[in-house]
């Protein structure tokens, strides 16, 4: 597989999706939250260092002419949890009418991210290349952006192009969990 020059990561199908999903262990969901850019919210099982994002739920307010209130997206991610003991939703501290309206139904705990895209991006390049973190086959939104995340060309300083970045933003804390042994 040859990989896009500027890609931020090598992600490679063979390697990285999973052949077989796992049916338990510590599950999380991890949410980038957006209204008019994409809102992304992955469903993460943990188990013995690893962490596979089993489905995941994919929105782009802007693609759609159609944006969701946080009652529509928390909806979503109940739908995403199903019968699940979901041990922290993800959420980007910036997030806070969405973490509000989690808190209200009072059925998750909330985690906020830790904001540190370059941790984030070495830590799940680093799980990515030991095996630690794998994707099911249905989360396609993922498994696409891999594929368009690049660095900037031109800057002083290694950063991200901010697009195309959705599921990636949404993935960095559930992958620090999956550093952890259950």
């Amino acid at each position: 597989m040859v990989f896009g020059e500027g890609l931020i990561y090598e992600f490679d199908p063979e390697k990285h999706v999973a052949a077989k999903l796992p049916e338990s262990g510590e599950w999380y969901i991890s949410c980038g939250y957006g209204t008019l850019n994409p809102f992304s919210a992955g469903l993460w099982c943990v188990n013995r260092g690893r962490a596979v994002r089993v489905k995941e739920y994919y929105h782009s307010g802007r693609d759609s002419s159609h944006q969701l209130t946080d009652e529509e997206y928390y909806q979503e991610v109940e739908k995403l949890a199903g019968d699940r003991e979901i041990h922290h939703i993800i959420v980007d501290p910036s997030a806070a009418s969405f973490i509000a309206c989690i808190r209200r139904h009072g059925r998750f705990s909330v985690r906020k991210t830790k904001n540190d895209v370059l941790y984030g991006i070495r830590l799940t390049l680093a799980m990515l290349r030991a095996g630690g973190i794998r994707f099911g086959a249905d989360c396609k939104d993922a498994i696409r952006e891999f594929g368009l995340y690049r660095w900037e060309e031109k800057g002083e300083v290694d950063k991200p192009v901010k697009e195309n970045d959705h599921a990636m933003d949404d993935m960095p804390d559930a992958v620090e969990d999956g550093e952890k042994p259950c």
